[in-house]
This record gives structure tokens, sequence and C-alpha cells, in this order.
């Protein structure tokens, strides 16, 4: 059965599961820490996150790790397979990597205005950001009530500097979404809805909670704003797409 998957969506699979034992299995933690994506201005920052976080799972090891993984491949052996027949191999591996830089680019462009909103804060209370950003070891100052709003403020930059990104669920949401966006009025059946629903009454209430989640911080460690960017691109991608469709092959 594997075998009959289109090549593309059956390698995509396969890397994803490839890296996943490889970061869990054999070099973990450090991998996670070389190939998840950071935020671009952390130390822990390499130019290849840009491309390897959109391969990379939650760890086994955290509460809910090994179904991350299963819940993307089984999400882009359903949808996967339908796109790149319908698309191409060259369209659909676009669309992956280009769903894929959706949303690192919108997860981390949200990360730097929290960062200059913190910033922002700090300045006010006296704090001197420019030194501490370049290494220096700056002591916080002020009255006590100052004092633990600085540490909590710095406490939130040092989570945007140290937390990865693990993307592989931006690019299939991109996925998803150029389905949905080229096939609207098929039905699909999830766990907590009993009954099919279209695609296009569906994905954009996923898209909503998303990005509320993501904007609100309510997210529980989910990068809800990397699945949005995720999804632009695939949308964006599918509409251009989708007035040329059968001139692909």
């Amino acid at each position: 059965m594997f075998n009959n998957i289109p090549p593309i969506t059956r390698n995509i699979i396969i890397i994803n599961v490839i890296v996943y034992v490889i970061t869990n299995f054999l070099w973990y933690p450090y991998l996670y820490n070389i190939l998840s994506g950071f935020y671009p201005f952390s130390p822990n920052f390499k130019s290849w996150q840009i491309i390897t976080h959109m391969f990379m799972h939650a760890p086994m090891r955290e509460a809910g790790g090994f179904m991350h993984i299963l819940f993307n491949m089984l999400t882009l052996w359903s949808f996967g397979p339908i796109l790149e027949q319908s698309l191409g191999e060259k369209k659909y591996l676009i669309l992956y990597f280009a769903s894929g830089l959706g949303s690192f680019l919108l997860f981390n462009l949200w990360n730097f205005v929290e960062v200059q909103q913190i910033t922002n804060e700090l300045q006010q209370l006296g704090f001197n950001v420019n030194a501490y950003f370049s290494g220096a070891n700056v002591g916080l100052n002020g009255d006590a009530t100052s004092i633990i709003k600085q540490k909590a403020l710095l406490e939130s930059i040092q989570k945007i500097m140290i937390t990865p990104m693990v993307g592989a669920s931006g690019a299939i949401f991109g996925v998803v979404t150029a389905f949905a966006t080229l096939y609207p009025d098929s039905k699909i059946m999830m766990m907590f809805i009993p009954i099919p629903i279209k695609v296009k009454y569906l994905m954009p209430i996923v898209i909503v909670v998303s990005i509320y989640l993501g904007v609100s911080g309510n997210g529980g460690g989910i990068a809800h704003l990397a699945h949005v960017g995720g999804a632009l691109v695939g949308w964006i991608l599918a509409r251009i797409w989708k007035k040329h469709l059968y001139r692909f092959n």
C-alpha cells in the first residue's frame, strides 16, 4: 500500500520518519538543538534551520510527541497524493517547502513584534537593553516592583530565544489548505465531529481558532501562528494554480 503513494509524498513521509527516529534515538537532544527552527536573532539559530525545521516534530519524550508525528503523517498521506497527482510533482514540492517557509516567517515575525514590545517596556523601566543584547552583565534597577517586572520581561525574551520551532505542521497545514482551496466541497471526518463536513467550512474555523490561540498566547506550547503562515501560503499558491489546474500535466 505504501508503494502506491506518489513519490514526493512518500519520500517526504520517509524523511520525516527517519529524522524523527534519528533525533529521538541516536542524538537526542543534540540534533533537536541543531535542526529545529530557532528565532533568527537567537544565538542558537543556524541558517539551515529554515529548511530542516520542516521535518521536525515534538520529541517522543514529551507528552503527545509520538502522536504529533503520527497525526501529521496520516494527514499528509490523506491529502498529499491527490494534490501531487493534480498539481504535478514540481508544484507539489514547491507547495510543501513554500508553506514551511511561510510558517517560519509568520511565526518569527510575531516573535519579533513581541521582542520589540518587551524591549520597549524594559527601556521604560530603565533597563539597559542594548548592553544586555551585546552580552554584557546588566544589573536590574529601581524599586522592588520594577525589578520583579524586569525579571519577568527578561524571562519572556529568553523563552523566545531558547524555544525552538518544530515546523513540519506548518508545511502540512499548507498542503491541507491547498487541498481545501482546490477541492472545497470534499467532505472529511474529524475525531471530534461525528458527521462529514466540507473542508471549505472546516478550514476557516481552524484558521480563525489558530490565529486566536497564537495571538492570545493560550496555545499550550503549540506554534499556532506557524500553522497560519503555512496555511496562508498554501491558500495563495492554490488560488494561483487553480486557474490552470488542468494544464499542469
